[in-house]
């Protein structure tokens, strides 16, 4: 699609003040300037996937929708299942997208990136965000590593197409590249834990920025300044939801993996709404995340239960503990709890969800992470001595 009409001219003229709108500030010059010279729509494939239900898009049978959102402030699927979607469209999911173009600004400003620094990015994805950077800093000054080699090979093409020519490597980003210290390291996937390839990547006083995922919640900014040694501390921050890095993935199912017909749970009554750790309160949800390990969730709908308008399922990823909390047709204030294995994992969430109401109810940006050289991660509240508690049975 040609940007020389004058739909296409006006949408990349007005990104930049979209952008800024949403972050509340105007976009550094440098930036703004960017932004304008590598158009995002050149950085998107023939068919993109719109909307919950990934919703085709084509470029050459629907340009006008297509166009909208490519410079629309929301993210673009420009991947599902990895590349090999099967025939039935009810098994799509998203694996590869670009990202907000808001976000992408934020991040790219909280990077602090300066004249004559060396940037390694993890995951090139369509090769926008490197096309970005490689434009403020020079693509010498610019690595960006990709998994997957179908989408290397198409970002590659993108970013000649505008003569850019950053360092591009195909690759697994969570392992160590050859070559000097960086300044910077951004992923545009996030992360469960950092990999320690990373903490040894960056020089010391360095930044790692980082999109932050727990199997409980996937939310919120790490930006980390690095230390010696492979140490590492910072603060998270709000606003990101970003695709987990494949290899720290987890393909778990409850009735697949986890719950057998031989187990026997222990029962107990809750008067703590299943709702209130798992809906629209993220600061909840984010603190729960900090607190348990390896403890992830999904709703039942409508199970084949007398009495039971809906069920929520916990379970741990090695698939050895559950729960489950019943939730009756108009009962909302006193909840059937089953729980089975060795982590009484609804306990265990109670206790966590009753700390953060202690603590005030804080928000993902009082919240911090340190990480010592033998990759430790402790999280934190406020400063780094007052420790996050980590609720395992």
């Amino acid at each position: 699609m040609s940007m020389t009409n004058d739909a296409g001219q006006a949408a990349l003229r007005g990104l930049p003040g979209t952008i800024a709108a949403v972050l509340g500030h105007p976009l550094d010059r440098v930036w703004e300037k960017a932004v304008l010279d590598v158009p995002r729509h050149r950085f998107l494939p023939e068919t993109i996937w719109l909307g919950d239900d990934l919703r085709p898009c084509s470029r050459t049978t629907a340009p006008e929708d297509w166009l909208t959102a490519a410079y629309a402030d929301q993210a673009v699927v420009t991947q599902i299942n990895d590349g090999d979607p099967p025939q039935d469209a009810d098994q799509w999911w998203a694996s590869c997208s670009a990202s907000q173009p808001s976000i992408v600004l934020r991040m790219l400003h909280m990077l602090g990136v300066e004249d004559g620094h060396e940037v390694l990015e993890i995951g090139t994805g369509t090769g926008w965000n490197a096309a970005l950077l490689a434009h403020r800093l020079g693509p010498r000054h610019v690595t960006s590593i990709e998994l997957d080699p179908a989408l290397a090979a198409t970002a590659s093409e993108n970013l000649r197409a505008l003569g850019l020519h950053p360092r591009l490597i195909t690759a697994d980003g969570s392992e160590p590249i050859a070559g000097p210290r960086v300044d910077r390291l951004v992923a545009t996937c996030s992360v469960r834990r950092v990999p320690p390839a990373w903490l040894t990547q960056v020089r010391a006083g360095g930044i790692i920025l980082t999109p932050w995922e727990t199997p409980w919640l996937c939310y919120g900014l790490l930006r980390l300044e690095a230390g010696e040694g492979g140490a590492a501390s910072g603060r998270f921050s709000l606003h990101s939801a970003f695709m987990l890095m494949r290899n720290q993935r987890t393909d778990l199912r409850i009735f697949r993996d986890v719950v057998r017909d031989e187990h026997v749970p222990d029962e107990s009554v809750t008067s703590l709404s299943p709702w209130a750790v798992t809906g629209p309160d993220f600061a909840a949800q984010f603190a729960i995340g900090l607190q348990l390990e390896a403890v992830w969730h999904t709703w039942h709908d409508r199970p084949d239960v007398p009495g039971v308008a809906a069920r929520l399922w916990l379970a741990t990823t090695d698939a050895t503990s559950w729960a489950a909390v019943d939730v009756a047709g108009g009962r909302e204030d006193r909840f059937a709890v089953w729980e089975y294995g060795p982590r009484r994992l609804w306990t265990e969430v109670h206790a966590a969800h009753q700390w953060w109401t202690t603590m005030g109810e804080p928000g993902p940006e009082r919240f911090g992470m340190t990480i010592s050289p033998d990759g430790h991660h402790r999280a934190w509240l406020d400063t780094s001595d007052r420790l996050v508690p980590p609720y395992v049975a």
